[in-house]
Parts: C-alpha cells; structure tokens; sequence
C-alpha cells in the first residue's frame, strides 16, 4: 500500500486521567502522547505534506486541520487533561468528516486511517458502538476507512469494551471489521509512536 494514498486522523483523549503517570515518578500520559504525536506528525509529512488532522477530546472536543509536526506543541501547550471521556461525538465527526470528502470526490485513493489515543472507558458506550456500525454501512469497501484503538494505561473494564469493537461488531449490524485495538500490554516494549507508525503501516 501506498502510505501516500491515504489521509490520516488522529484523535487523542484529554480527559482528567491523562494527567496520572504510568510508573512513579514518570511522565504522564499526556507527555507520553505529546510525544508520540510529534513522531507521528514527522512521519505522515513525509508522504503527506499537508499534515494531518487532530483532534483532542474529553466531554467536548477541539479539531485541528493540516498539523504539522511544528505545530504539535502549540497544540499541546492550549490543552490540558481535565473532564470526560466522550469518544462517541469526535468519532461521529471524524467519520462525517471522511464521508463528506468522499462524496465531493476529495478523499484519497486508499482512503482514511482514523488513529484514537484513550485511557478512558467512554461516557456512552452504545453510542461509540452506533457510530461504528452506523459508518461501516456507508462503506463502499472493506479498509476504505479504518479505526486504530490504541489504549494507555491498564483499565481492564476499557481493555474489555475495546476489544469487543474489535472482535465483535460484526455480529451486531457492522458491514465491516474497521476496528483495531492495541492494548498496553499487547505494546510490549513499544512506545505509543511505534504503534502509532506500525498502525499506518499495516
């Protein structure tokens, strides 16, 4: 696949639990993701130099066009993690997003890869649930618009919801699997920017 082809989104938690560092006396996790984001940015503008679009999210959510890595800080330097975890309106939006362009013929020819950075279980489950099924039915092909899950810190009740987006939509009305999840202990030794890049890769 040509990495050129494709747009990328990428959509990151801000809620009030970005704020706990994952060792004692280590970075938190939003420091994690800053960084994992100014990798991430570096290397989309080598294929796509128009930048990629970011969104931050807790009970409302920020959206951000053509992000290089240059301005990656900035952005990080008007946010802080405060509030909830409402995934379901920033998905619907991104996903919106996507169709919009498809259907004004300005999506690439691979489609989109749509990456969410989460440590949260979201405030309305049902609703993340209906916006995935609700967009796999407005696709035309399998992999035309996918979701990169990529989940921070250890909440096993978040594993457990995340993975059922993965493994289980398509019992339930899904047209598609657009859904991948990475846990933390499924990183390994990975940083956050190497999942990232190998989601992009895949």
């Amino acid at each position: 696949m040509n990495l050129s082809d494709r747009d990328y989104t990428l959509i990151i938690d801000k809620s009030g639990s970005m704020s706990t560092p994952d060792q004692p006396g280590g970075r938190t996790r939003w420091q994690e993701v800053q960084e994992s984001t100014l990798a991430l940015a570096r290397k989309c503008e080598q294929f796509d130099p128009d930048g990629i679009t970011v969104y931050l999210f807790s009970g409302r959510f920020k959206r951000y066009d053509n992000v290089t890595s240059s301005k990656v800080a900035q952005i990080f330097q008007e946010n802080d993690p405060m509030g909830t975890t409402n995934l379901a309106s920033v998905l619907q939006d991104a996903v919106n997003s996507y169709f919009r362009r498809r259907s004004a013929n300005e999506t690439k020819a691979e489609g989109e890869i749509i990456l969410v950075v989460t440590d949260g279980e979201p405030d309305d489950r049902k609703a993340v649930i209906e916006v995935i099924i609700n967009a796999t039915q407005q696709m035309n092909r399998d992999e035309e618009l996918s979701i990169a899950i990529v989940q921070v810190g250890n909440d096993e009740s978040v594993t457990r919801f995340l993975k059922a987006l993965d493994d289980q939509l398509q019992g339930v009305g899904a047209k598609f699997d657009m859904v991948d999840v990475v846990t933390t202990d499924e990183m390994q030794d990975m940083t956050i920017a190497e999942v990232l890049e190998k989601a992009i890769m895949d």
